[in-house]
This record gives C-alpha cells, structure tokens and sequence, in this order.
C-alpha cells in the first residue's frame, strides 16, 4: 500500500494537464477583458480612453 502512495505520490503526469487548463483559463479571461475595452462601449472603451488622453494634452499645452 505504502509502494501505491509513493507511485501516486511521485506521477507528475496530471500536473502538466492541470497547469494547461489554468494557462487556457487564463488567456480566456485577457481575450474576454480585451475584447471589452476593444468593443467601442461603455467606460473603459478604447475610443473613450484616447478621447480623454487627447482632450489632457490639448488642455495642457
């Protein structure tokens, strides 16, 4: 029994499947949260931020 555990224990092959789930979680999320800002709406949209970005500029030139 203790052989089993220490088999299990030491197989490092489920690691790599479970770290490629978070990695694909991850890019899932940044696409999901660019796609938000690239969309042209709402608050954080990108037209929004540059429009803002240029009115300080030419506010403080």
């Amino acid at each position: 029994m203790i052989k089993l555990i220490n088999k299990v224990w030491r197989d490092e092959r489920g690691v790599s499947a479970l770290e490629y789930a978070i990695l694909a979680g991850c890019v899932v999320t940044a696409v999901a949260a660019a796609g938000a800002i690239l969309s042209g709406t709402g608050t954080y949209s990108l037209k929004t931020i540059f429009t803002n970005i240029m009115q300080t500029v030419v506010n403080n030139t």
